[in-house]
């Protein structure tokens, strides 16, 4: 008798030993860093939007689901084709970094599905494109207004999807293509620009020297005017006198003859 119950109480131990493996996928979850996770209850309301599961191990009910989201930030690219002011054909590559608001993925998933790139964020970007190089010329997208056409089509982008919990971090222009003969015209004109500040600095740089030269010539005009005005006949006289007594003192033999010129300055006569 004892011996019956043992091996019936084997069999039922067995047998959920069994059942225990054989669930263990839906019985039993990890969620990874980085990934959130939202509980579908199949017999018991639906989708469970309030509680969001964090990182970790989690037990749940066999016949209940965990969709998992990866809430770090992701990055996609896309390539298009899109007119330009004039009408144009130019072809566009952009880069851009999301990912779903970590507490909204009950929402986004119950609204949007975990495909929400396709559905929401690539036709968003793709239409913010559009509108926003369709008011350019191909040669401000190509230098000058290349960094707020990129913030503008960022901004819009980023508005329409904050709608759908989704969050837009950046988008960057990777390349911008244009036919050969646009492209050389506008590096053509963009020398011709370069060319032209040039010499408008050079031209700056002699005007400023010519403007220094006459600033100069001027100033010593003036001083030499001032000189002239100062230097009167008997001022003269006193500093020819005062240069002949300095020389008389050197050590050279010299005859000084006083009032021997005609203005009445000394006269030197050496050996």
């Amino acid at each position: 008798m004892n011996q019956s119950k043992l091996i019936s109480f084997g069999a039922v131990f067995f047998i959920a030993i069994v059942l225990v493996i054989a669930l263990s996928n839906s019985l039993f979850l990890t969620i990874d860093p980085g990934e959130r996770g939202v509980l579908f209850k199949r017999f018991s309301g639906g989708l469970d939007k309030e509680n969001i599961y964090d990182q970790g191990f989690h037990v749940i009910a066999p016949w209940n689901k965990v969709y998992i989201y990866d809430v770090r930030v992701n990055e996609a690219f896309e390539k298009m084709q899109v007119l330009s002011k004039n009408g144009l054909n130019i072809t566009i590559e952009l880069s851009l970094r999301y990912y779903p608001e970590p507490n909204k993925i009950g929402d986004l998933h119950e609204n949007i599905g975990n495909k929400y790139l396709q559905r929401i964020i690539v036709p968003e970007i793709r239409a913010a494109t559009r509108e926003v190089i369709g008011k350019y010329f191909p040669e401000e997208l190509y230098s000058s207004k290349r960094e707020s056409i990129q913030t503008e089509i960022f901004e819009r982008t980023r508005d329409a999807v904050s709608r759908k919990d989704i969050v837009i971090d950046a988008v960057l222009i990777r390349d911008i293509e244009l036919p050969e003969t646009v492209k050389g015209a506008i590096e053509e004109k963009l020398e011709a620009e370069q060319a032209a500040l040039k010499f408008e600095y050079i031209l700056q740089q002699e005007t400023q020297e010519a403007e220094r030269k006459i600033i100069e010539a001027q100033a010593k005009a003036e001083s030499n005017r001032i000189l002239n005005a100062s230097l009167t006949e008997n001022i003269l006289r006193d500093k020819g006198i005062e240069a002949t007594l300095e020389l008389s003192n050197s050590p050279n033999s010299k005859v000084i003859i006083v009032g021997g010129s005609e203005n009445g300055l000394p006269l030197i006569l050496g050996q």
